[in-house]
């Protein structure tokens, strides 16, 4: 298994140029690796074994029976499920199936579709992050020109320091429509985090929104009393019916019991799925609202970068926010996210030194306003 996470730590590399929040990296880079890495595991007989064996009558092929059960779905009985295992039924849901109207018939049709729907949520996790990465256009990497490490000599880091802050300047109050891109992404991130719950709520015929409720509910109370949640949508056994043409030319029907090892660890993936997501979708939720206060209160913009970034004095901070718009607020704190500290407050100092002297000098179209955004 860790030859799995060793192989996806190769696959999904993280920059250590930072274009983005902490949360979002959550989603596509911790998120994708364990859906992948679940993906992998489910397919791999070292860690299940066989997906599905069935005990089957002597005149049946094993590999038939055990390949026709696992293509055409098993089924269990809703109303075996509270009966007293090892007297009444012989696991949860197993009985007679004869005795029973169709009504009463859960049939599982998911679990060989598994795999391939862990893989497809690991595509859709790391969607906004491609979208992001397209439009974001190596911006940050660009404007850094090696100034993270502060090791280069006075001259070039002057040289640096000039060309970053030439561009800051002459594109200033121009940002707002890449950093609005980001947080779409941000947001986009959110709705696919809920999204993929009521997919997997369709996936699982409805048990999936309130899965990990019913685990916890279950383990809390008297589970004599109460039906696993786990077992009614990973059953660990299961009934199929196998028909075929006897000696004489009828249909003759077999009923087998079939074992599914592979929900043992299906359960346990999702159980662990359905608490990341949500803890992922909260943190989600918090961020985006976050962001809408960034984007309406210039005040909060200023305690930000001065909570984030102490060695750049209060009045920098102040002027630069009031004298530009929340675009590049963002592009600024990316900077200061990448950039060594000392240059960075070398930048900040002499951008807010610029525009104090631009407005003292009354150039149009500057407003000292701190409630512009």
């Amino acid at each position: 298994m860790l030859d799995i996470f060793r192989g996806l730590k190769s696959l999904i590399k993280i920059s250590h140029i930072h274009t983005d929040s902490a949360v979002f990296r959550l989603h596509y880079s911790l998120t994708v690796i364990l859906l992948i890495a679940f993906s992998l595991i489910v397919t791999t007989r070292q860690y299940v074994g066989n997906p599905i064996d069935c005990i089957h009558s002597k005149d049946l092929p094993e590999d038939v029976l055990n390949t026709y059960c696992w293509i055409h779905s098993t089924y269990t009985i809703t109303a075996a499920y509270r009966k007293r295992e090892g007297s009444e039924v012989p696991f949860p849901g197993v009985d007679n199936s004869k005795a029973y109207p169709d009504s009463e018939r859960k049939e599982y049709r998911y679990y060989q579709w598994v795999c391939f729907m862990l893989f497809l949520q690991a595509i859709l996790f790391y969607t906004p992050r491609w979208l992001w990465k397209g439009w974001e256009g190596g911006k940050i990497h660009a404007l850094m020109m090696d100034l993270d490490i502060g090791l280069c000599s006075e001259v070039e880091k002057k040289q640096k320091k000039k060309m970053l802050l030439d561009y800051l300047w002459e594109n200033l109050r121009f940002h707002n429509w890449w950093a609005y891109r980001y947080y779409l992404c941000e947001v986009l991130a959110l709705l696919n985090v809920v999204g993929q719950m009521f997919l997997m709520n369709r996936f699982f015929d409805g048990a999936f929104l309130t899965f990990g409720i019913d685990v916890l509910r279950f383990l809390e109370s008297d589970q004599e009393d109460r039906v696993d949640p786990m077992i009614y949508v990973f059953p660990r056994m299961t009934k199929c019916t196998f028909y075929k043409y006897g000696v004489s030319g009828e249909v003759e029907r077999h009923d087998a019991v079939c074992i599914l090892p592979l929900n043992v660890v299906n359960e346990k993936i999702y159980v662990f799925l359905w608490f990341w997501f949500l803890f992922l979708g909260v943190l989600s939720f918090f961020t985006v609202l976050y962001r809408i206060l960034i984007i309406f209160s210039p005040r909060t913009r200023v305690y930000l970068l001065r909570m984030r970034f102490r060695l750049v004095r209060r009045d920098a901070v102040e002027t630069i926010v009031r004298r530009s718009k929340v675009g590049d607020w963002f592009l600024l704190y990316m900077l200061g996210e990448n950039l060594d500290t000392v240059i960075y407050r070398d930048v900040m100092h002499e951008l807010a030194n610029k525009l104090a002297s631009r407005h003292h000098h009354g150039v149009p179209g500057v407003k000292g306003e701190l409630q512009e955004a």
